[in-house]
C-alpha cells in the first residue's frame, strides 16, 4: 500500500503535477487500491477537514504580521538594533544576520519569510563588506533555519493541529533549541570569519549606539512580545495573539514609522492571501493521504517493526529523523509535515516519547529540509536574491546542514533541551 502511495505520488512530480494535484492523485490511487470506490465522497470531506482546525487561523495572522512589518519600515530597525548589538565583531555582519533572524523568527514563524526579509538586506550589505557571495547567501539561507523553531512557528502549528498537542506549549519547547541552533550558527560562522579574514562593520562597541537603535527598534521588539507574552501567560489564543499583534503592526505603520500606505496595505494582504491559499490547499490534499495511511493502519504495523530493532526512545527519534530527512529533501515541507505526522505520532507515543519532545525534534526536522537539494525551497529564495547560482549555493550549503543535524542530535539526546521550559512553565 506505502510503496503504491509512493510511486503515484513521484511519478506524479516527475510528470510536473502541481503538488497539491500529485496529493490529489496520490489519494484516488489510495482508494483505487482498497477498492471501496464508495469512499471517494470521503475525499472532500478530508480535504476541508484538514483546513478546519481553529488554530490553523493563525497562519495568516503570523504571515500577515510579517508582511506588515516589512511595508511599515519595522524590519529595517530590527537589523539596525542587531548591528548595533553585534556589529563590532570580526565579520560582524554575519553575526547581524543570525541576530536578525533569531529576532525575525518571533514574528511570523516562517524560514522562508525570514530568508527573504534579512536576506534582501543583508545578502547585499555582506557581499558589498567583502563577502564570498556564495558564502553570504548559505549564512542566510542556514540561519532562515532558526524561523520556524523559535515561537511562533506555523510547523507547530500545523503539529499541534493534528496531534492535539498544546499549541502554547509547544511554541515554549521551541524557544531553547532555536537559541541553541543561533549559538551554533554563530559559533560556525566565528571559524569562518577568521578563516575568510572577514572584516568588522563598526570600529567599536557603542553604548550610545546601541541605546538610539534600541529605541529605533523597540516598537518592532513589541511585536513578537505580544504574540509569545500573550500565549505565554495565557490571555490569548495563538489566533488571538496573531490577530493583536497584526492589528499594533497596523497602528504602528500608520502613525509612528508612517511609511504603510493603503497600497502597501492592500499589497501585503495579497500576499498573505497568497502564501496562506497554498499552504491551506497543500494541507487539504495531504490530510487526505494521511487519512488513508490512517485508515489502513499502516502507524500499526510500522511500530512492532521499528520497536524490534530501535529499543530507546533516541533510537526511535533517529530512525524517524532519517526518514524525515530524506523524505524532506524530495518533498514540500508542510506537505511532508502534514503527511509524516500521522504515521510517526503513534510510533512516538508508543516508544514512550513525550509529545512536546517529539514536536520539536519533528519541527527541526521538516525545518533542515528548506537547506537541502533539491527542494530546499529557501535555497531557491536566497539564491534568487543574492543572485547567486543554484549550483554554488548547493555546493556551500552543506556546512549549515551539517551544523543543523548536530543540533537535531543535541535535541534528541537530550529531551531537556525542549522540555525544560514546558515543564517550568507548568505544561
Amino acid at each position: 500500500m506505502s510503496f503504491v502511495l509512493l510511486t503515484v505520488f513521484f511519478i506524479s512530480l516527475i510528470c510536473g503535477l502541481p503538488l497539491f494535484a500529485a496529493m490529489l492523485a496520490t489519494a484516488i490511487s489510495g482508494f483505487a487500491f482498497i477498492g471501496d470506490y464508495s469512499q471517494f465522497r470521503l475525499m472532500i470531506q478530508q480535504f476541508y477537514g484538514g483546513m478546519e482546525p481553529f488554530s490553523l487561523l493563525a497562519i495568516p495572522y503570523f504571515i500577515l504580521v510579517g508582511e506588515l512589518m516589512g511595508s511599515a519600515g519595522l524590519t529595517t530597525r530590527l537589523l539596525r538594533f542587531a548591528e548595533a548589538l553585534v556589529g563590532h565583531l570580526k565579520g560582524g555582519l554575519g553575526y547581524v544576520t543570525v541576530v536578525a533572524s533569531i529576532i525575525f523568527a518571533g514574528v511570523n514563524g516562517s524560514a522562508a519569510a525570514d530568508a527573504s526579509a534579512v536576506g534582501s538586506i543583508m545578502i547585499p550589505a555582506m557581499k558589498k563588506g567583502g563577502y564570498p557571495a556564495s558564502y553570504a547567501a548559505g549564512l542566510t539561507a542556514g540561519s532562515s533555519l532558526i524561523g520556524p523553531i523559535i515561537p511562533p512557528s506555523i510547523f507547530m502549528i500545523l503539529f499541534g493541529a493534528m496531534t492535539k498537542t498544546n499549541v502554547g506549549a509547544l511554541f515554549m519547547a521551541g524557544v531553547l533549541p532555536g537559541l541553541l541552533l543561533g549559538i551554533a550558527f554563530m559559533v560556525m560562522h566565528r571559524v569562518s570569519a577568521s578563516k575568510l579574514n572577514l572584516p568588522i562593520v563598526n570600529a567599536g562597541f557603542s553604548f550610545s549606539e546601541l541605546i538610539g537603535a534600541t529605541g529605533g527598534a523597540i516598537a518592532s521588539l513589541i511585536a513578537p512580545g505580544i504574540i509569545i507574552g500573550g500565549i505565554l501567560f495565557g490571555f490569548m489564543t495563538p489566533t488571538e495573539s496573531g490577530a493583536v499583534a497584526s492589528l499594533y503592526v497596523l497602528v504602528v505603520g500608520f502613525l509612528w514609522t508612517r511609511q504603510l500606505t493603503w497600497k502597501r496595505i492592500a499589497r501585503a494582504i495579497a500576499s498573505t492571501v497568497r502564501l496562506t491559499s497554498v499552504i491551506f490547499v497543500v494541507i487539504g490534499a495531504a490530510t487526505i493521504v494521511g487519512w488513508i495511511l490512517s485508515s489502513e493502519q499502516v502507524p500499526q504495523k510500522l511500530a512492532p517493526i521499528v520497536l524490534e530493532y530501535a529499543k530507546t526512545p533516541s533510537m526511535v527519534l533517529l530512525f524517524m529523523s532519517l526518514i524525515i530527512f530524506v523524505v524532506g529533501m524530495f518533498m514540500e515541507e508542510i506537505a511532508a509535515l502534514v503527511l509524516l505526522t500521522p504515521v510517526f505520532a503513534p510510533l512516538a507515543v508508543a516508544a514512550g516519547i513525550d509529545p512536546l519532545h517529539f514536536g520539536i525534534v519533528m519541527t527541526l526536522n521538516i525545518t533542515i529540509a528548506l537547506i537541502t537539494p533539491p527542494m530546499g525551497a529557501c535555497v531557491y529564495i536566497v539564491s534568487s536574491i543574492g543572485s547567486v547560482p543554484l549550483e554554488k549555493m548547493f555546493k556551500h550549503i552543506w556546512p549549515f546542514v551539517l551544523v543543523a543535524i548536530l543540533c537535531q542530535l543535541v535535541l534528541i539526546f537530550c529531551p531537556s533541551v525542549s522540555l525544560f521550559l514546558p515543564h517550568l512553565l507548568g505544561y
